[in-house]
């Protein structure tokens, strides 16, 4: 199957890439960029442990193509805390109560 390349914006950076259509958003998250911050939680896209902000809209990465992600602007988890590394709100309070996966259970 052909690749198709793709720009996009994560946390800030600006990231190209080769990517074959069917690749989902969290695999090219977790496994080209290596953000292990959004997890896959339970393969039905119900939990919501692979949620992003993808253009100011949260999204299951888990149920998006990367490819859907072309010229888009994505925030994760990592990209959340602020330049001299302070947490923001809802960072610290994953840290705070021992947050696990995407905090529903917390």
């Amino acid at each position: 199957m052909a690749k198709a390349h793709i720009e996009l914006t994560i946390n800030g950076q600006p990231v190209e890439a080769l990517v074959e259509p069917r690749t989902l958003l969290i695999h090219f998250i977790r496994e080209q960029q290596n953000l292990t911050g959004a997890h896959i939680g339970c393969d039905t896209s119900h939990c919501g442990a692979c949620t992003v902000d993808l253009d100011g809209m949260s999204v299951k990465s888990c149920t998006t193509f990367a490819i859907q992600a072309n010229g888009s602007s994505i925030t994760t988890v990592e990209g959340m805390a602020a330049a001299d590394g302070t947490l923001s709100a809802l960072q610290e309070g994953f840290r705070m109560m021992h947050g696990l996966q995407c905090g529903y259970c917390t």
